[in-house]
């Protein structure tokens, strides 16, 4: 497939469908060789190699077809986070926000606002597009990266706080795909639990977290879920520390360095300061108490006992310590200079500005 005269698709892996478990298999069938590089470098960026990424993307940051140009400027972009070259992200994600010339294709021109709005709204700074002008040329996108771009407005919809259209917009894009596209769809799975949680539907969002685990674990894609860690409030902790603590202890690590990179573009450029002095438990209780949640409701998330107290929980100061949940006092007893710079979330009905408009 190319991309209306141009030899490549963008995300050529991400435009691949296959079954979990074969990603490399996936990567080696792509005939054209610029393109089996590019899926290279996204296979190795999933797989939270970053270094490795953008060592194998950054020979296509100057090219001529726009495909392997938007692909490496992504790749490199948000490996550059992680790996805290902010300057080299910053002139990354500039090259997605060029626009492209008049004369280029529709397809270009779908690509250009689909990358441009995800660099920006992964970001959580407004987009530079709205959604009506994505749409007339959606249908120029393969459908992997159809699949994507439901993802970044579903993730528009939720910094809104629209979390039910959110969460349709997801539901809608799973059911309605005609392949298997392992890359888009954890994207897709994590918009839904991170929507669920919001929604406070906690089976839901464990349940769309197992999907997305099922898809991540045979091929070690692990990146995705330690770059949406607090956007899933807990999720991490519940569903994998347990069972799985080697790729939890991994994701962390993933986590860390990332959201590291992150800050130091989103709080400059949005005004915002997003804590950073909290362990990744911390920041997840703290983004679950931003939204109101209380004691009982938060406790069952990582099955801990309840603790005495049935108050709710709104200053981030009340030690909630019990025999049965130790970590507890230590989890819930966050300083309140850091829970006033925890990144809130609005609430529906709240001013939306700042998110900017590539939503529905």
């Amino acid at each position: 497939m190319d991309c209306d005269g141009y030899p490549c698709v963008p995300m050529p892996l991400m435009c691949t469908a296959f079954v979990p478990g074969q990603i490399d298999a996936a990567v080696a069938g792509i005939s054209d060789p610029d393109s089996r590089t590019i899926a290279t470098a996204e296979a190795l960026y999933f797989r939270g190699q970053a270094a490795l990424a953008a060592k194998t993307a950054r020979p296509y940051l100057d090219a001529t077809d726009p495909a392997l140009r938007y692909s490496a400027c992504f790749i490199c972009g948000y490996a550059s986070l992680s790996l805290n070259r902010i300057a080299d992200a910053r002139r990354c994600l500039a090259g997605i926000l060029d626009t492209p010339a008049d004369e280029e294709s529709p397809a270009v021109h779908a690509t250009h606002i689909l990358f441009a709005s995800a660099a920006s709204v992964l970001l959580h700074l407004p987009s530079p597009y709205s959604a009506e002008e994505f749409y007339p040329l959606a249908a120029h996108l393969p459908e992997g990266l159809r699949l994507f771009a439901s993802y970044v407005m579903a993730h528009a919809l939720y910094l809104r706080g629209e979390y039910g259209r959110s969460l349709g917009m997801v539901e809608n894009a799973l059911i309605m795909k005609q392949g298997s596209y392992p890359i888009s769809e954890l994207f897709l799975h994590l918009a839904a639990s991170m929507a669920c949680m919001s929604l406070k539907d906690i089976d839901a969002a464990k349940a769309h977290f197992g999907a997305a685990w099922n898809i991540a674990r045979p091929d070690g894609l692990i990146e995705l879920i330690g770059e949406h860690h607090g956007l899933l409030q807990g999720l991490i902790e519940a569903c994998l520390k347990t069972q799985y603590p080697d790729d939890f202890a991994r994701i962390i690590e993933i986590t860390y360095r990332f959201s590291y990179g992150w800050r130091r573009i989103h709080n400059p450029d949005s005004g915002e300061d997003v804590a950073d002095d909290l362990t990744t438990t911390e920041f997840a209780m703290a983004m679950l108490a931003c939204r109101g949640w209380t004691n009982a409701e938060i406790a069952p998330i990582w099955e801990y006992r309840r603790a005495p107290s049935k108050t709710a929980y709104p200053a981030y100061t009340q030690s909630l310590a019990s025999a049965h949940a130790p970590s507890w006092s230590r989890i819930c007893c966050v300083s309140d200079r850091a829970a006033k710079r925890i990144e809130r979330v609005p609430e529906p009905g709240a001013s939306l500005d700042q998110f900017g408009h590539f939503d529905p």
